[in-house]
């Protein structure tokens, strides 16, 4: 994986009180590797001033506390020296570090999976071949988003890629697992939502009483386990 001397990081402004990080333009696991690595080499050295982290596809956002700083410097330009630093500082060696591997049960079609027929024919393979392919791949979480515990999870077999619904459904049950063009994701409750749901998990995504809430973390890898229809949620 290259290293960090290789990309030259751009700072932007993101409001009043924040930093957006970019590497890349483009999305690929190989970017969002970096990212993730950035975000811990950040989390190593953590500032008082830094409220929080979020990582994406190929940024990093910082959210700053403005009160940490002395009415008379600029908070954002000493954050964005700080930053600079980081890019540079010998004592932050770059380490790839692998994420969690966690294993979702999922039930596959039926109730369960509603659109599975449609990405089938949109495939040209059989029900069994697509079922077969989205669990034969490891997944990494790219970011959280869209909803509090939703993963957009990279490494979807090329074949099984198909574009959202034209008219969104009113509501998707909570624990369906979709594929939203070239992208796979897991809704963590009941929303509204145009990702074609193919199966369901009962594992929990987010629960507000759990630390952290979110199941999944930015990094993380993921594999999914078919599942009979009396069968059990795998959590590993």
């Amino acid at each position: 994986m290259p290293g960090f001397d290789q990309i030259i990081p751009k700072i932007d402004l993101l409001g009043e009180d924040a930093l957006l990080v970019h590497l890349a333009s483009s999305m690929d696991t190989d970017c969002t590797t970096r990212v993730h690595a950035l975000a811990r080499r950040i989390e190593s050295a953590r500032p008082e001033w830094l409220r929080d982290i979020v990582p994406a596809y190929a940024s990093l956002a910082l959210f700053i506390d403005l009160s940490a700083f002395s009415p008379t410097v600029d908070a954002l330009d000493e954050a964005t020296i700080w930053l600079q630093q980081v890019f540079v500082g010998e004592e932050f060696v770059e380490r790839f570090v692998e994420g969690r591997l966690i294993r979702v049960g999922v039930r596959y079609g039926g109730e369960n999976g509603p659109d599975l027929a449609a990405v089938a024919a949109h495939a040209g393979m059989p029900i069994s071949e697509v079922i077969e392919r989205h669990v034969a791949v490891e997944y990494r979480v790219a970011m959280i988003g869209f909803a509090p515990g939703f993963p957009y999870l990279l490494g979807l077999d090329p074949a099984l890629a198909m574009p959202r619904l034209q008219t969104p459904r009113t509501r998707v049950a909570a624990g369906s697992v979709g594929i939203g063009n070239d992208q796979t994701g897991i809704y963590p409750r009941s929303s509204p939502g145009g990702w074609r749901i193919i199966g369901c998990t009962t594992q929990s995504l987010f629960d507000p009483q759990r630390d952290p809430p979110s199941l999944l973390a930015a990094g993380d890898r993921v594999r999914f386990v078919a599942v009979d229809y009396s069968g059990e949620d795998a959590l590993l």
